[in-house]
């Protein structure tokens, strides 16, 4: 296998369950994951959403590095448009001081949540007019201290400094989101999950390979594996995607009927709302596992970050475990 694999979660409460149990199902999650052999665990940042208990990426983090030894472990990601980057940096350095070379800053563009919880994010805060590009410059900057002369906070420094810095990789879901990875030397994810295009995927993974050849080109994807292809297919088709149009022009992608109730309630100016075909890979381990070969040599990805977004509990842990990295004979498994 020449790519590796990691895991992104969201903390999903499933249903009977509460938030206390959402939370040990992903500290559960992040152990088996070590366990299994994947690469990295991320978890999400989503706001003011009943069904996900994953709102604060940096305390969760710090907990998941302390409940296991080996794996990476990080954010995927931090919404910047609502946070001091210098801030965001100093988490992160602190993270990485307390577990050097085991921890990842991924950041993202998008909102992490429906208009109120924007609001609420920002509210009491200065803006000071800095775009997205502006603010991950600087964190790039920060983390390597590199803060320029001319900048208007030159010889800031994000403190502590930790012995080895951690990993910094931008979420994106376009051609443009790639550039802007390859020009500042960032690693890149691409949002296939969420953009289900391969056409974007090709013209990303282009892009960035032309751009910063050196850099690591990952794809977050949706997959879903069961003992058997009719199971898996039929788990995938109970996952709903709805796709809300703005009159501006903008389009989000919420994953259930409950976040489509909620943006009617919040929402600011007309929409229409469309149900589509939540792209998912689905069938058996080797079945999910040619599906992502494919995509490996044909866009040179060098990790697939899966997200199972189903919500029964047994079988998503089920999938991330039939598609273990290691061999179950070959695992070591230790006890806390």
């Amino acid at each position: 296998m020449g790519y590796k694999l990691g895991i992104l979660d969201q903390s999903p409460v499933f249903p009977g369950r509460n938030t206390f149990d959402a939370l040990q199902q992903t500290i559960h999650l992040a152990r088996k994951a070590e366990e299994w052999g994947y690469s990295r665990f991320w978890v999400a940042e989503h706001h003011h959403m009943e069904d996900v208990a994953g709102s604060s990426p940096e305390v969760l983090i710090s907990h998941l590095l302390a409940r296991t030894k080996y794996i990476r472990i990080g954010a995927g990601g931090i919404m910047l448009q609502h946070y001091s980057p210098y801030k965001v940096v100093e988490n992160f350095h602190v993270l990485s001081a307390l577990s050097p070379g085991r921890v990842d800053l991924g950041v993202g563009p998008s909102p992490g949540g429906l208009p109120l919880a924007t609001k609420a994010l920002q509210y009491g805060t200065e803006n000071d007019g800095t775009d997205f590009a502006d603010r991950l410059t600087f964190v790039k900057a920060l983390v390597d201290d590199t803060v320029e002369e001319h900048h208007p906070l030159a010889g800031i420094q994000a403190l502590p400094r930790p012995p080895i810095k951690p990993g910094v990789f931008l979420l994106g879901g376009s051609a443009t989101s790639a550039r802007l990875a390859a020009e500042l030397g960032l690693h890149f994810v691409f949002a296939n999950f969420l953009v289900s295009n391969e056409k974007v995927l090709a013209q990303a993974a282009k892009i960035y390979h032309e751009n910063y050849p050196q850099g690591t080109f990952i794809a977050a994807v949706a997959v879903l594996a069961a003992p058997d292809q009719k199971t898996a297919e039929e788990l995938a088709n109970e996952h709903g995607l709805y796709e809300i149009h703005l009159n501006s022009g903008q389009t989000l992608k919420v994953q259930s009927l409950r976040q489509v109730t909620a943006y009617k309630k919040q929402a600011t100016e007309p929409f229409e709302i469309k149900e589509i075909k939540a792209d998912i890979i689905a069938g058996t381990a080797s079945t999910v596992k040619a599906a992502l070969a494919r995509l490996h040599e044909r866009y040179h990805i060098d990790e697939f970050i899966l997200h199972t977004p189903i919500r029964k509990e047994r079988e998503r842990l089920r999938s991330f475990e039939l598609l273990s990295p290691v061999p179950a004979e070959e695992r070591i498994i230790e006890r806390a």
